[in-house]
């Protein structure tokens, strides 16, 4: 068991954003987590990488609590996430916002700054290389020297995914990898989002709206609704559940089987 979540709620005042959250994930699975606007999903994500503290329960990576952890500490035991609104460094270029994520990894210390010293130069132009060798894999070395803000969407979401990646996780969250994507884009993301699972040897969890997404590349299914767990399973079991179809009346296209 690679990571478990038991009994996990979290509470903004008296609302409970998630309730009674249960999680066994196994190396290498792809699970997504689905539900309606507001069900609690991305609160889920941020109590896993240490955004907000758990109010109850426990969060365990390789048998290591998470809960009461800060953010950096969690990405360097090995869980990376991408923003279902994209944070990219804006204003720095594609090249310096992979760079940046290595900065947990850096195995020189404030005096070889200071001194820029040997073990520093040979740390920086480590950092380069493999951050110019992830964005060959992306198909963005070209853009190396651009700034992040000037890069089309799709190619925005890349780089997203490309920086969390350097930070050598063996757990990547994706928080809607989809939004904002046609058709098209989003069969070209399935493979993608195959291809990086294979290459990297990832573990996935995926918060997505984009039913063909998820049902497409997804081994198993959660769904939450009002932050509790409603459903679980396979993804032909909860296309056809009662409680998912009802959960998702009124949500207009955000719910497409097939």
């Amino acid at each position: 068991m690679l990571m478990q979540a038991k009994s996990v709620s979290h509470y903004f005042g008296g609302l409970c954003a998630v309730s009674d959250f249960n999680l066994d994930l196994e190396r290498g699975e792809l699970v997504g987590i689905i539900g309606p606007n507001g069900a609690g999903k991305t609160t889920l994500f941020n109590l896993i990488t240490g955004v907000y503290k758990a109010s109850n329960g426990s969060i365990q990576l390789n048998n290591v609590e998470l809960v009461g952890k800060t953010s950096n500490q969690i990405t360097a035991l090995g869980i990376a996430r991408t923003f279902q609104n994209i944070r990219l460094f804006k204003d720095l270029t594609v090249l310096d916002n992979v760079r940046i994520a290595h900065y947990s990894q850096i195995k020189y210390t404030p005096f070889d700054a200071l001194l820029h010293s040997r073990r520093l130069q040979k740390e920086e132009m480590r950092i380069t290389d493999h951050a110019m060798d992830l964005l060959a894999m992306f198909q963005l070395e070209d853009y190396a020297d651009e700034f992040s803000k000037n890069l089309p969407y799709g190619l925005q979401r890349r780089l997203e995914i490309a920086r969390a990646l350097a930070t050598g996780p063996s757990i990547l969250l994706l928080d809607e990898p989809a939004a904002g994507m046609n058709p098209n884009e989003i069969e070209q993301l399935m493979e993608f989002i195959g291809w990086i699972r294979k290459e990297f040897n990832l573990t996935i969890i995926l918060i997505e709206h984009q039913m063909r997404l998820v049902m497409g590349i997804c081994e198993r299914i959660k769904v939450l609704d009002f932050g509790a767990t409603i459903a679980e399973g396979l993804p032909n079991e909860i296309q056809n559940n009662p409680k998912v179809l009802e959960a998702y009346l009124g949500q207009g296209d955000e719910y497409e089987p097939g």
